[in-house]
């Protein structure tokens, strides 16, 4: 009996008289054949041969137990995405996709029929049709093709802020302060001026005593805030916050069809601002633990979320930020989502979040140089043990080949599989910048972000209501003492910003007098018990 002629493998009895599969190749199948819904990845590899009677799968109950895909640039991991999200949209569960490179928005588009594809199909007993997804396109700030997504500063949250602002722990742990106190105030912090504002009352000499119950804020420290905050929108990081801030719930729709809805956020505009991207697709998902409720196991997730060019999430990350990762991973899980790290090394992952990732599928690495080797060596010990040498194997994959192993039904870890992957049955490239742009323009959540608000907030309010009262108590305040230096020093760079080195602007006039000290305690605090804080420091008021 010839390979082709081997009946599929459902179970080491059922396979035992094919003398063509040696016995690992009877043991992968065997630890393959789910009996539940799953997702196809392809066929197994064997000895040089492409064995398409073993298809290597993922149960669809366990993608919410999360997943990595690794592998160097040009191995096929964009595709792998792809394949992986046409099947979840298919059988009617909602992806999220950050497309880094511009490259995955042929997913909504059907796919082009060719040689390579005809191939490929034929290799892995794929039935190809060429078939397009319902999509969604978004945009961090509405820079690029998409729908805009923005966040208040109240809801980013100091831990998220301070990564993106590249602050210390000291500094961290200052703006915590600056959010705990607005928090009780009911002083909304919707866009940076509104942040600005309130570090630079708390810095003022009025100021400083609101804090001597929860901690000092150093004049120093705060200075250095504001200079990153200054800094932070001379880069133009200016449109990512504020309103209408993006509702997350949005991410789990279902098409009209039954089809799952692939959310694409377009980020080839900021992929020079990694930093920035990387620590807001951590805010979107930190929002979705927030909200969602507590479902446990369930045969399908309700969500899965891809973080690509996941090291950039953890370079020179704080142990807090680490820390709030790692249990957001762990327990995001019991809310149906599942999340899958898209990387070039395992390493690039901490360990405390590598060990929760149960579904594997690892590209091939170089070992061109002593650094690749070790990464090379690392990267075998994260497998289970198995019949392959996955030193050579893991060199000498082609593209759009991969080593898999996932948790099966019983979700324990499934033999080492080393994989020849399915085509994407949508366009493997980016679609026409016009026909995404059309996409965009017609969605019916186009109107909902499009257009930004800037509504009564902390700055707003204050302006309104005291704007008279602050410059006569200015004035008085001026004709009694000088500011210190610190305050001065805050106040010139605040001023410096717009450009004014001469007056200070009316919101400065506002934090520094004693009006702004018994207003911030007659606001409603109604808003600051609303507010409560997630393990990152994210807020979310029930919309």
């Amino acid at each position: 009996m010839t390979d082709s002629e081997a009946p599929p493998a459902k179970a080491p009895e059922g396979v035992s008289g094919a003398p063509a599969l040696p016995q690992p190749v009877l043991e992968i199948a065997s630890g393959y054949a789910f009996t539940g819904p799953a997702l196809d990845l392809g066929a197994l590899l064997w000895d040089g041969r492409c064995l398409p009677d073993v298809q290597i799968r993922i149960p669809l109950p366990m993608l919410n137990r999360h997943g990595l895909v690794a592998g160097a640039t040009g191995t096929g991991k964009t595709k792998t995405l792809q394949l992986i999200a046409e099947q979840l949209s298919a059988q009617g569960v909602p992806v999220f996709l950050a497309d880094v490179k511009g490259d995955v928005s042929g997913i909504s588009a059907p796919g082009q029929e060719n040689d390579k594809v005809r191939t490929r199909a034929g290799e892995v007993r794929q039935e190809w049709t060429p078939a397009g997804f319902p999509c969604e396109f978004y945009a961090l700030g509405g820079m690029g093709h998409g729908i805009p997504v923005r966040a208040t500063i109240t809801s980013f949250g100091p831990v998220l802020l301070s990564k993106v602002l590249q602050l210390n722990q000291t500094q961290e742990q200052s703006l915590g302060l600056v959010f705990h106190y607005a928090d009780q105030k009911g002083l909304e912090l919707v866009d940076l001026k509104d942040l600005r504002a309130v570090v630079t009352f708390l810095t003022s000499d009025e100021g400083k005593s609101e804090l001597k119950g929860i901690g000092g804020l150093s004049t120093a420290t705060a200075g250095v805030i504001l200079r990153s905050l200054t800094a932070f929108e001379a880069q133009g990081m200016s449109p990512f916050f504020g309103e209408p801030e993006f509702d997350t719930s949005e991410l789990s729709r279902v098409a009209g069809d039954g089809r799952g809805t692939v959310s694409v956020l377009e980020l080839p505009a900021v992929q020079d601002k990694p930093q920035l991207f990387s620590t807001f697709l951590m805010w979107l998902l930190a929002d979705l633990f927030h909200d969602l409720p507590e479902v446990g196991d369930v045969d399908k997730p309700k969500l899965v979320f891809f973080f690509d060019e996941a090291h950039l999430l953890f370079n020179d990350a704080s142990k807090a930020f680490l820390d709030a990762i790692t249990q957001t991973v762990r327990l995001i899980r019991s809310k149906g989502v599942g999340v899958f790290f898209v990387t070039q090394t395992p390493k690039d992952v901490p360990g405390d979040v590598l060990a929760q990732l149960g579904n594997r599928v690892q590209h091939a690495l170089r070992a061109f140089t002593p650094d690749d080797q070790k990464a090379l060596k690392a990267t075998v010990k994260t497998f289970p043990n198995s019949p392959y040498d996955l030193e050579e194997v893991l060199t000498a994959l082609g593209t759009g080949e991969a080593v898999v192993t996932v948790l099966s039904e019983k979700g324990a870890p499934t033999p080492v599989a080393a994989t020849r992957l399915r085509a994407p049955e949508s366009l493997m490239g980016p679609v026409d910048p016009a026909v995404l742009d059309r996409a965009v323009e017609q969605s019916p959540l186009y109107g909902r972000y499009a257009e930004a608000v800037d509504r009564e907030s902390a700055y707003e309010k204050l302006t309104a209501r005291e704007a008279g009262a602050a410059s006569a108590a200015t004035s008085s305040a001026r004709s009694t003492s000088a500011p210190s230096s610190g305050s001065e020093s805050a106040s010139s760079r605040g001023r410096g910003r717009k450009g004014d080195d001469q007056d200070p602007s009316v919101v400065e006039q506002v934090v520094g007098s004693g009006v702004f000290k018994s207003l911030a305690r007659s606001l409603g605090t109604q808003i600051g018990r609303e507010i409560t804080r997630s393990v990152f420091g994210t807020a979310r008021r029930r919309r």
